[in-house]
């Protein structure tokens, strides 16, 4: 099958490229490496509940003993899946993608993603067909559980309520039709925040808006911030992990600003600790971690090497481009409704509004683009490229990024999934940003067609 997972997960258009039968060995062939104590959650898809019932069968079916959490977020089923010490989670989820795909996320012991070489040896049974059924008397039991208010109550001792509640703080929140209807609205009102809402009703047809909360996506809650006067504003993708900020003006916080903006007041109460980030993530966040003695370490992208760097080594902050946020002292995962109190904390803490805190932040411009390519000649083609260009700092961990002396960087990285490399760019100035990407790109183009 090639590739099983993909950055975050096994996910496809249901019952098209993604089968009830493949989603079953994905889930059989997890559990013979997490252990026999399984929890599953999903969120609002209406495949969902379909595919609930397919893989807790076939978890039973091979002895496991299933917890079944219901409709949650997957930071939820995380948080709890470690909380509860069963042996791991599976979430049913699409995260941000069209509702008529779906998937499974597998949540190791400690509550994040397994790692990339578990997923290897995964892929290597479910090739193989999976596990064997157990004996008729050796099948496994379920047991419904609920875990949200547990979930809640505990995300919440992560921040001064009295403080907030005195601060007066008003945000708006648009949960997308998703799972976070079921945690931010009401872990922002227990802090004491005025929450304003807008499609908090369980859809998995996502008719207030699509699942991924883009700007343009985001009109709704711009509109309501700016009716309310509220403080800031904050979007969800479908399952929870990620968010969108936005400030009182409903301008949008991009991933890296609001990674930069929680780096600085985490750094300013923990001088001299590390920021963890992909590579893809702007030069803004180690200008941050430079004012209080930190430092960054980079990893390759994608939310699973970015929580298991700090897991393995005891960092505590870590965030992506894309607006996941890893707070490690609840939980070192991706969780929009952690960054909601967090946020609360901030401006409550600052006493200033959220759009001065971001103007003090650093200011680079992002550009992507893609580059096609034949996945036989993708090495050798970044083999070539390094050669070719005089670039003070590489770093080839995922991709070939290259830094040059007045900051400005390119990253070419090969999409896992399709014939091209990706490109991320970012620089001071917006003229330079285009020849930047202008220019790698025409070598790469050049390299690839004397490979042809």
């Amino acid at each position: 099958m090639g590739n099983l997972f993909g950055t975050n997960g096994v996910r496809g258009e249901i019952n098209r490229d993604l089968t009830l039968e493949t989603l079953c060995l994905v889930a059989k062939s997890s559990a013979k490496f997490l252990g026999k104590r399984i929890a599953v959650g999903r969120d609002a898809r209406t495949s969902s509940p379909m595919i609930r019932d397919s893989i807790v069968s076939a978890l039973l079916s091979i002895g496991c003993d299933v917890f079944d959490m219901g409709l949650v977020t997957t930071p939820c089923l995380q948080y709890m899946t470690k909380k509860l010490g069963l042996d791991g989670g599976l979430m049913i989820t699409a995260s941000h993608n069209p509702p008529e795909f779906n998937g499974v996320k597998v949540i190791a012991a400690d509550g994040v993603e397994i790692p990339r070489a578990l997923e290897k040896d995964v892929e290597v049974l479910y090739e193989r067909g999976g596990p064997p059924l157990s004996d008729w008397d050796k099948i496994g039991r379920i047991k419904e559980i609920d875990v949200l208010e547990d979930y809640i109550d505990d995300l919440i001792l992560q921040v001064n309520q009295d403080l907030i509640r005195d601060s007066g703080i008003k945000v708006v929140l648009d949960t997308g039709n998703g799972v976070s209807s079921l945690t931010a609205p009401r872990a922002a009102s227990m802090i004491g925040c005025s929450v304003y809402t807008v499609n908090t009703e369980l859809d998995g047809h996502f008719p207030g808006r699509g699942s991924e909360p883009t700007p343009e996506n985001l009109g709704a809650l711009r509109d309501l911030i700016d009716s309310t006067g509220s403080d800031f504003g904050i979007g969800f993708d479908g399952d929870g992990d990620r968010s969108i900020i936005m400030d009182e003006k409903g301008d949008a916080v991009w991933g890296d600003k609001s990674l930069c903006l929680i780096a600085d007041w985490y750094l300013e109460k923990n001088p001299g600790k590390t920021i963890v980030t992909p590579v893809s993530s702007s030069i803004g966040i180690e200008k941050v971690a430079e004012r209080h003695n930190g430092s960054v370490y980079w990893t390759r992208v994608g939310s699973v090497d970015v929580s298991r760097a700090m897991v393995e080594n005891n960092f505590e902050l870590g965030g992506e481009e894309n607006g996941g946020i890893m707070y490690g002292p609840f939980h070192p995962v991706r969780d929009g409704t952690m960054v909601t109190v967090l946020l609360a904390q901030i401006l409550s803490e600052e006493k200033r509004a959220l759009s001065e805190l971001i103007e003090e932040q650093p200011g680079f411009y992002k550009g992507k683009d893609d580059i096609k390519c034949p996945n036989h000649v993708k090495n050798e083609v970044l083999g070539k490229l390094v050669k070719m260009v005089d670039a003070p700092r590489v770093d080839s961990r995922d991709g070939v990024k290259l830094t040059y002396a007045n900051g400005d960087w390119i990253l070419i990285r090969p999409s896992g999934t399709e014939p091209k490399f990706r490109i991320y760019a970012e620089s001071g100035d917006i003229a330079a940003l285009d020849k930047l990407i202008q220019r790698h790109r025409e070598i790469v183009e050049e390299i690839i067609q004397g490979l042809a």
